[in-house]
């Protein structure tokens, strides 16, 4: 018989950034890989809004949305992968992927939602890259055959 998983000790040394905010908004975790993604230690992140990784052009926004879904107890993203723009502490800007889950207390209210999220902005990059490319290369060809006819 294996040993029961440490639940907490998972969260820490899994890779992907883990956070887990509050019904108004306030980091209540954030493990060791949301440190290493978005730059702040634990002891600045706990206790702050979300607003600290969300880009302040989309603030309004997000704040919206995350007032209705706590108010109603529902999220329409359910297990979908959101692609959405982050910042990190240094201010640069990032594209990050994550699922959301809604976390409920013992009577069923909802007492938070957790975010598990990977750094796309690489791969971000690339794909605006490779899609600049393919734009190129057909107007190139738009101007051959153009040229020929």
């Amino acid at each position: 018989m294996s040993a029961p998983v440490d639940a907490a000790q998972l969260v820490q040394v899994v890779g992907d950034a883990i956070v887990v905010a509050d019904p108004k908004n306030i980091i209540t975790l954030w493990n060791a890989g949301a440190e290493k993604m978005f730059g702040f230690s634990v002891s600045e992140a706990v206790g702050q809004p979300l607003d600290i990784i969300i880009p302040e052009r989309l603030r309004h926004r997000h704040n919206e949305g995350y007032e209705k879904t706590m108010a109603t107890g529902q999220t329409k993203y359910g297990s979908d992968l959101l692609k959405v723009p982050a910042t990190h502490k240094d201010g640069r800007a990032m594209s990050i992927a994550f699922t959301v889950a809604l976390l409920r207390d013992a009577q069923g209210q909802v007492s938070g939602i957790v975010a598990v999220i990977r750094d796309e902005t690489s791969r971000f990059q690339e794909d605006r890259q490779l899609r600049k490319r393919v734009a190129e290369l057909e107007a190139k060809v738009g101007e051959l055959t153009g040229a020929r006819a």
